[in-house]
């Protein structure tokens, strides 16, 4: 979980980059300089339509920051189980249910060259990163995904608004990447400061998902309870 939380941090720093610009360009702190025709050098304030796409180009950032945590997070999981060459017989109920579904979404002639002790291959030969989200995540997803593995899915609301935030930016990410909706159309009726707050909201929902997730993995909330230890 280091390497991931590291990763998000890097994004959330480049997120908080882009959307300080942004704020500037549209609150005219920031303008632009144009080269004339004559060569002369032009101060100039953003335009609307330009304006409103980088709006919306700042759901794209936020939902990268969301869908690559989470799958880092859950990718994550399963490293930490191979690693400390946990067995499928010791893992949780909730646990169980997931390595046997994703083994048998895969192709078993994939796989089984891939196993030699089928008690700890099993766990990681079912994974598959890039079916772990695949452009389909918001609250209730991570909140299901939480129930799943069995981490806690609780924060802080008056701060994360327990990731609410999520499902709008799920649906306009949906809508630009699919071409449904313009870049200008999504950014049409976004205004800064509201923009602003689902950032942080969404940024600081992630933090302490992720968090959860870490402490779930150092209190090897992933074994059954008859395996744990008590010191």
């Amino acid at each position: 979980m280091e390497e991931v939380l590291l990763d998000f941090n890097t994004r959330v720093s480049e997120i908080n980059g882009y959307f300080l610009f942004l704020e500037g360009l549209i609150r005219e702190e920031i303008k632009l300089a144009v080269v004339g025709n004559e060569g002369e050098m032009q101060i100039r304030a953003v335009n609307s339509e330009l304006a409103k796409t980088l709006k919306a180009n700042s759901f794209l950032l936020l939902y990268n920051l969301i869908e690559s945590s989470m799958t880092n997070a859950i990718e994550a999981i399963f490293d930490e189980l191979e690693s400390q060459k946990v067995s499928f017989n010791s893992v949780r109920l909730e646990l169980k249910k997931i390595v046997l579904q994703n083994f048998k979404d895969r192709s078993h002639q994939s796989v089984y060259k891939q196993i030699t002790d089928i008690s700890l291959d099993i766990i990681k030969v079912g994974f598959k990163r890039d079916k772990v989200f695949s452009g389909n995540i918001d609250g209730d997803k991570i909140t299901d995904t939480a129930r799943q593995f069995g981490f806690s899915y609780d924060t802080d609301y008056a701060k994360t608004k327990h990731g609410k935030g999520l499902y709008d930016i799920k649906k306009k990410r949906n809508s630009l990447a699919h071409g449904h909706k313009s870049f200008a159309e999504v950014g049409r009726d976004t205004g800064i400061s509201d923009l602003i707050t689902s950032k942080d909201e969404v940024v600081e929902y992630i933090r302490q998902i992720l968090q959860n997730i870490e402490s779930y993995l150092n209190s090897k909330e992933y074994l059954d309870s008859s395996h744990l230890v008590v010191s």
